[in-house]
């Protein structure tokens, strides 16, 4: 629990500024789209206030909330390519080389008996 709380009260610099920026660009949506926080908070079943957290950025908001923003702006499809292993250069280079590792030399059969 101790780890969980240390990462929502000082989370790393880069993983901080890609959820204040996730918040930021929430808003810029919102506000686009001419829609209150009542409006959104209603639509996804929240509070007005756990939306403005969102927006805001803040490291403890669920992202079940993030998520269900993204689909209310329909900006959903981007969050499902996300993490996508085909696209894990560094993942699949990785695995390739394990597999390599692992791989015995083929045994030629033969017919002697």
């Amino acid at each position: 629990m101790t780890r969980l709380n240390n990462l929502t009260k000082a989370p790393p610099y880069v993983v901080d500024n890609a959820i204040k920026t996730l918040g930021d660009n929430l808003r810029t949506a919102r506000l686009r789209r001419n829609l209150t926080l009542d409006d959104v908070a209603e639509k996804i079943g929240t509070g007005r206030r756990v939306v403005a957290d969102a927006e805001k950025g803040k490291p403890t908001t669920a992202t079940a909330v993030y998520v269900a923003l993204l689909w209310t702006y329909d900006l959903i499809g981007p969050w499902s390519a996300l993490a996508d292993p085909a696209d894990d250069s560094e993942g699949l280079s990785l695995s390739e080389s394990r597999e390599r590792g692992r791989r015995s030399p083929r045994k030629e059969l033969d017919d002697d008996f």
